[in-house]
């Protein structure tokens, strides 16, 4: 299969610069991180002026208690906004580096867990969870949005992972697995006795961060920076994978044991992220061949930039779902899908077909 192509050694005067402009890079997409919430807040079916953002926030957070403050504003700033953005945050996060993560695995530059079907295999878990099983808890949905997501992964590594496999015979088997899990999921919604649950997690399934609550969005963010910080020590790891399972088993790598050891852990945060939001596609494709020709190829800066571009990107696209035909809100999925999936052509036409 077909591994994006690496960058040539560069002089130690190249190197230093490529070294600082990537600091730089990266300082600027923490700045950006930070500055996000603020104005996000900010829109919405009903518009917050950015002073009285801060004040919600600055007393919420202890800094300057406000004082006659409208508890209208402040249960839209804190009770409804800042939950969904900080989930936001966290689930942009996971998808963002889950794409790293499976592009490197697979050696396959068109891989993420939307196109691989990984996302439609939790999404079938979570129906299932929620519609047959009748499982209510947040952490008994991600369990099962976890096992759906897992067998997906298996499936598609079983068809289109052979050696001889090309990058789109895996994509294409990714899409025929999503259609399969994605076709149970229907199966699943429409077989429910309540209308109104059936239209909810229709709805969801589309991604919606519209339900999330202050719990649910911290585990996400904890389970993000859990995720993160793994795939930042197992970079060097990665980078070997990247490169083949040649050069895998010339540094002492034992690739089978490896990829098993990074999609366990990458699975189960999909699973979660699923449970909490629902089908999301496209962020892990988009972003980290974005963050490529911003960071850089080595995985241990790719992770992190493309964690911070992954939740950026998110949050907007959720503000951007909630606005645009407000009070209406629209899927994030579909946001998501109107930029990915030209991504997804133009990288298919690059391609070169004798690959």
């Amino acid at each position: 299969m077909s591994s994006t192509a690496r960058p040539q050694p560069q002089p130690l005067s190249t190197a230093a610069s490529l070294f600082r402009s990537r600091r730089v890079h990266l300082a600027a997409l923490v700045v950006l991180l930070l500055a996000t919430p603020v104005f996000s807040i900010a829109f919405g079916a009903a518009s917050v002026p950015l002073d009285q953002v801060f004040g919600v926030l600055a007393d919420h957070l202890g800094i300057h208690p406000a004082t006659g403050m409208d508890p209208i504003t402040d249960a839209i700033v804190w009770q409804n906004r800042m939950p969904r953005i900080i989930a936001g945050i966290g689930v942009g996060a996971v998808l963002g580096v889950s794409g790293v993560a499976l592009q490197a695995v697979v050696r396959n530059p068109l891989a993420e867990p939307y196109v691989l079907g990984v996302s439609a295999g939790a999404s079938s878990g979570a129906a299932t969870a929620i519609i047959i099983v009748g499982v209510s808890s947040t952490l008994g949905v991600a369990g099962l949005a976890f096992a759906g997501a897992l067998v997906a992964t298996f499936m598609v590594l079983a068809i289109g992972g052979r050696r001889r496999s090309t990058a789109l015979t895996l994509v294409l088997a990714g899409l025929a697995i999503g259609f399969i899990f994605q076709a149970v999921t229907n199966l699943i919604i429409f077989s429910s006795d309540s209308p109104e649950t059936a239209r909810s997690v229709m709805f969801w399934t589309l991604g919606s961060l519209s339900k999330v609550g202050w719990t649910q969005s911290v585990w996400t963010v904890v389970v993000a920076a859990a995720l993160i910080a793994m795939l930042w020590l197992c970079a060097p790891w990665l980078d070997a994978l990247a490169s083949g399972d040649a050069t895998s088993l010339s540094v002492g790598i034992n690739p089978a044991t490896i990829r098993l050891t990074i999609l366990i852990p990458v699975s189960a945060a999909i699973g979660l992220v699923v449970a909490m939001a629902g089908g999301i596609g496209f962020v892990g494709l988009v972003i980290p061949h974005l963050m490529r020709s911003f960071t850089g190829y080595r995985h241990r800066t790719l992770v992190i930039s493309s964690g911070l571009a992954g939740a950026v990107f998110l949050v907007w696209a959720d503000t951007f779902s909630r606005t645009v035909f407000s009070p209406s809100e629209l899927p994030i999925g579909v946001i998501t899908g109107l930029f990915g999936a030209p991504f997804l052509l133009a990288l298919v036409g690059r391609m070169n077909p004798a690959r």
